[in-house]
């Protein structure tokens, strides 16, 4: 079975990040989203991948490589417009041949893993297998309507009035039979080939689509709460390393990661916590559910429920929470004072009023 990852997104609900880098790299406990991707995509077994990009494709070649150091073969396809999941599977027909694929969009966050859903669609093999979620209101999502055996009879987008609760995931199996669909449907009223209407056109003529209910965490990394609330799942479940240095004057409880070279003098770190490599805490208090990237600098500062990238600098600002500071960003004050949430851009710079 190959892959076929989408990340060829905007990430318009992610700015100001999104303006600087893909959606699909902003990192989730000190890795880029497309990494958990890939290393889920391993634990399936899948070890060859086409990743579908747009006009940030470059700084996802760059981010990812070949996929050597990943474990996976990857192949790029280019997407010239963003003109639909259905479409993406049009322009990987000669990537995919008649294997077998998961399609995985490239931001999406299953922690738990769907090794036992990839399980199922192997020894049952329908035409396509969809993942789906319960959620408390599925007026948001693309939505399955399945029979007492599973089996899709039919496939709404974001209905006004939903039959079912079971929202899809944004992670699909297909048979080759999916290219036939594809190939059948017309563009939606927004100008896209929608993969809800290829499966719909596969239901409607007696194909076997079938529905697998993921019970564990998920979300899309769409949005700033999104992200940080993949950060605090991911570092729930972090297990304690210490490669990097700490005085005598710091304590460290729970659960923390201090990567190689990171510098903790006379401050105090209240797991779960990552510190990447290079960075330096002095003076400072690092919460629960934080993630410091690499070669970010924290003086007298307080930082908790938040994730610094690489580089950023918190000087003299305590009481940061619920926050995202972007690479290379500074937050200072000329003395000593509080703020809340704070947003901040890569390579910008932020002054807190005393």
């Amino acid at each position: 079975m190959k892959a076929l990852v989408l990340a060829g997104g905007l990430g318009s609900r992610l700015r100001p990040f999104s303006h600087s880098m893909p959606k699909q790299l902003i990192p989730i406990a000190n890795r880029p989203v497309l990494v958990h991707v890939m290393a889920e995509l391993r634990a399936l077994g899948v070890t060859r991948v086409g990743v579908v990009v747009g006009d940030r494709g470059e700084e996802i070649v760059a981010a990812l490589g070949d996929g050597t150091g990943l474990g996976v073969e990857l192949t790029y396809i280019r997407q010239h417009a963003p003109l639909g999941l259905a479409h993406c599977i049009t322009i990987a027909q000669d990537f995919l041949g008649d294997d077998d694929f998961v399609m995985y969009l490239g931001d999406n966050m299953l922690t738990d893993g769907v090794a036992d859903i990839a399980r199922q669609f192997r020894a049952d093999r329908p035409a396509a297998q969809v993942v789906v979620h319960k959620v408390p209101d599925p007026r948001a999502f693309g939505v399955a309507e399945i029979d007492e055996n599973g089996r899709v009879v039919r496939l709404v987008e974001k209905p006004a009035e939903p039959r079912s609760d079971l929202a899809m995931t944004g992670v699909y199996f297909f048979t080759p039979a999916v290219h036939e669909a594809v190939a059948a449907i017309e563009p939606s009223a927004r100008g896209e080939l929608e993969i809800t209407d290829a499966l719909q056109w596969m239901v409607s003529r007696g194909a076997e689509v079938r529905a697998r209910i993921y019970s564990g965490f998920w979300k899309d990394t769409g949005k700033i709460e999104d992200v940080l609330d993949c950060n605090r799942e991911l570092l729930d479940r972090l297990a304690p390393s210490v490669r990097g240095t700490v005085d005598g004057a710091s304590e460290v409880r729970g659960p923390v990661v201090i990567e190689e070279g990171a510098r903790v003098v006379r401050s105090r770190l209240t797991g779960p916590v990552i510190i990447g490599a290079g960075t330096v805490v002095e003076d400072s208090h690092v919460g629960p559910h934080t993630s410091i990237g690499r070669d970010c600098v924290l003086t007298a500062a307080e930082v908790e429920y938040s994730i610094m990238l690489d580089g950023a600098t918190v000087r003299r600002v305590g009481g940061v929470r619920g926050s995202v500071i972007g690479r290379d960003a500074t937050v200072t004050s000329a003395v000593r004072t509080r703020c809340s949430r704070l947003v901040v851009g890569d390579h910008s710079s932020v002054e807190v009023a005393a």
